[in-house]
C-alpha cells in the first residue's frame, strides 16, 4: 500500500505551509505584560505572555545549545528565570530598583505565561518599566505593556529605540 504522507509533508513544505513536525510561524513578534498594582500586599503582579518559539530562541542565544522548554525541566525555569530579570527591569518613578520575584511560567499552546512580582514599599504612585525582552532577538519586536492600579488602566508600547516608560497612576 502507497503512502502519501511523505509527498503531503514535502508539498506542503514547498507551499510554505506549516507541516505537522513543525509549528505554525507567526508573521509578528511581541510580547504582553500585564501589570497589577496590589496595595493590600504592596506589591505589583505581573504576568507577561510570549510566543515559545520566539522565547526558546531568546533563551538560547549565547548558549551552546538550543534551549527547549519542553525538555529542559527546572533547568529551563532557571534559564526563563534570569532572562526576564535581565529584560523586565522595574524602578521607582525616583529610579530606585524594584527586585523582579520570578513565580513560575506556564505553557498554553503555542506560548508561555511568565508569572513575577515586585514589592513596592509605601504608597506607590507609579513604576519605571523597562521591557527589552527578544529586542536582540527580532528588530521588529512589540512588547506591550499593560498597566492595572487603583481603577486605573495605562498602556505602553515598548520597542527598538523605546525600550522604557515611567506608567503613574
Amino acid at each position: 500500500m502507497l503512502s502519501f504522507a511523505p509527498l503531503l509533508g514535502l508539498v506542503l513544505a514547498l507551499l510554505g505551509a506549516p507541516t505537522p513536525a513543525r509549528p505554525a510561524l507567526h508573521a509578528y513578534h511581541a510580547s504582553i505584560t500585564e501589570l497589577r498594582y496590589n496595595a493590600a500586599k504592596q506589591q505589583l503582579e505581573l504576568a507577561t505572555k510570549v510566543f515559545t518559539d520566539d522565547f526558546e530562541r531568546g533563551l538560547s542565544e549565547g548558549r551552546p545549545a538550543h534551549v527547549d522548554l519542553q525538555t529542559a525541566g527546572p533547568a529551563g525555569t532557571l534559564i526563563a528565570a534570569e532572562y526576564l530579570r535581565r529584560t523586565l527591569v522595574l524602578k521607582t518613578p525616583a529610579g530606585a530598583p524594584l527586585p523582579l520575584q520570578f513565580i513560575g511560567m506556564q505553557p498554553e499552546k503555542d506560548s508561555y505565561w511568565l508569572y513575577s512580582k515586585v514589592a513596592v514599599a509605601g504608597k506607590a504612585t507609579g513604576v519605571q518599566v523597562r521591557n527589552s525582552l527578544l529586542l536582540d532577538s527580532f528588530t521588529d519586536q512589540m512588547n506591550i505593556v499593560n498597566l492595572e492600579a487603583n481603577g486605573k488602566k495605562v498602556s505602553a508600547l515598548l520597542r527598538q529605540g523605546h525600550e522604557q516608560e515611567t506608567l503613574s497612576w
